[in-house]
């Protein structure tokens, strides 16, 4: 019977439907930290500082991620090629520079942390060095899932999600009691170090092989013009997310970042079936690509789809969703927070949209986009600090600007719900338009 789903249903949707499945039974565990756990441990006056915490480390770590993203390109056509011995050179030579960036990032957080705290309202000494740590083992993670997934390992990604989740949950319960914050960023890191220890189990075979010579001066450059275009456009959307998340926290009364913070927990769940969806679509829109074939129809009904499930998730919250956040901790402080939840899934679903296309567009080896994505990307960190962020410059600015900007409500939730509204719409339409643009087969 399973034989003859997989057949009706064809390799993509079959280990969609797979790691779905699992994946969605780990997110039960990781919905339960971000909706139970971390509101019953971490005050409501610092709830809303967890965010821009995780996204300034993820900042930090960038050059790290970036390797991520370029490795990912280069061990699709590596596994392909069953180069194995090149792939194996190709991870230590990650490994090398992921040390030299760690230490470049610890001197760089020495002296910026200090400000950035006081900027989201956290005093917490040893908080730094843990959370950066965590970033640094969270980008690296992904440099060996990403080889799982090139090598189409699907069933291996599912039991790492399976075991992964209930070991951070462990982690957080054992650590946020001691100290909320830095208890959960070293649950956070829990989860990618098993995937990094079962990554490497699972690839043993491939990687037995004995290491061969990558670096020669054809690779050189195709790897540096690759690392400088994700360099780039990874930069733009780490700030981006970076400013956003911050000028939430800073501009914002404390009980209005955390309903903040509540609202995305929920608007999270929305991203369940793309987060699984995005993960195999990389290999089949890069075998299409690489046969010439339009990847456009797989991409449109991955959209659909998303659109369909997030649909689904945010109907509850229209009806009950101040009931449903008064039953979790602190929640009569939440409950009124409650029209934020649709609203941010509506956001979540239009960053799904544009993801799909960038991830086929990725696996395709094709650049383009970013010469219109990237920047938007700078646009828009760059209008919300002159217009909500004013309060990094406090003191530079003439005090009737400020003055104008309070006197308008730019400082309310939902006035900042609405600008990045705008912006996520923005990017869909123009990925919509990409698409159309795209006369011949396989260009999208």
């Amino acid at each position: 019977m399973l034989a003859k789903l997989h057949t009706r249903l064809g390799d993509f949707w079959w280990y969609s439907l797979m790691l779905f499945c699992a994946c969605r039974a780990a997110d039960l565990l990781n919905a339960f930290v971000g909706l139970w756990l971390v509101p019953k441990y971490v005050d409501p006056s610092e709830l809303g500082a967890v965010q821009p915490l995780g996204n300034f480390a993820s900042f930090l770590a960038l050059p790290i991620a970036v390797f991520a993203n370029t490795f990912r390109n280069e061990v699709s056509r590596l596994s392909i090629g069953k180069e194995f011995g090149k792939l194996k050179t190709l991870m230590r030579s990650v490994f090398i520079a992921t040390a030299i960036f760690l230490f470049v990032a610890i001197v760089v957080a020495r002296f910026t942390l200090p400000i950035f705290l006081e900027r989201i309202r956290i005093v917490e000494g040893s908080l730094g060095m843990i959370i950066i740590v965590t970033a640094f083992i969270t980008a690296v993670a992904p440099i060996f899932t990403n080889t799982i997934q090139a090598l189409g390992k699907f069933k291996a990604n599912a039991i790492m999600n399976l075991v992964g989740a209930p070991l951070r949950l462990l982690t957080m319960l054992v650590a946020m009691p001691f100290r909320p914050i830095a208890g959960y960023f070293v649950g956070q890191g829990a989860s990618p170090s098993f995937n990094i220890v079962a990554s490497v189990f699972a690839l043993r075979k491939e990687l037995s092989v004995k290491a061969e010579v990558y670096w020669d001066r054809a690779n050189i450059r195709k790897f540096a013009r690759l690392l400088a275009i994700f360099l780039v456009s990874g930069a733009a959307v780490s700030v981006a997310t970076l400013v956003e998340s911050t000028v939430l926290r800073q501009r914002l009364p404390d009980l209005d970042s955390a309903g903040y913070y509540m609202a995305t927990r929920f608007s999270d769940i929305s991203g369940f079936l793309y987060n699984t969806l995005v993960f195999t679509l990389f290999p089949f829109t890069a075998a299409l690509a690489a046969k010439g074939r339009d990847m456009r129809p797989l991409i449109m009904k991955s959209a659909v789809a998303t659109i369909g499930f997030s649909a689904l998730v945010a109907l509850p919250f229209f009806f009950f969703g101040e009931t449903i956040l008064a039953f979790l901790p602190h929640g009569e402080q939440y409950s009124a927070y409650w029209w934020a939840i649709p609203w941010m899934i509506g956001n979540s679903t239009l960053i799904s949209l544009s993801g799909l296309y960038v991830t086929a567009e990725l696996s395709a080896n094709r650049f383009g986009f970013m010469k219109w994505m990237t920047p938007l990307d700078i646009i828009y960190p760059t209008l919300l600090l002159a217009v909500t962020g004013y309060g990094y410059f406090v003191g530079s600015l003439p005090e009737s600007w400020t003055t104008f900007l309070d006197a308008h409500n730019i400082r309310s939730l939902d006035t900042m719900l609405w600008w990045m509204t705008g912006f996520y719409f923005i990017k869909t339409v123009g990925c919509i338009l990409a698409m159309a643009m795209a006369g011949r087969k396989g260009t999208a």
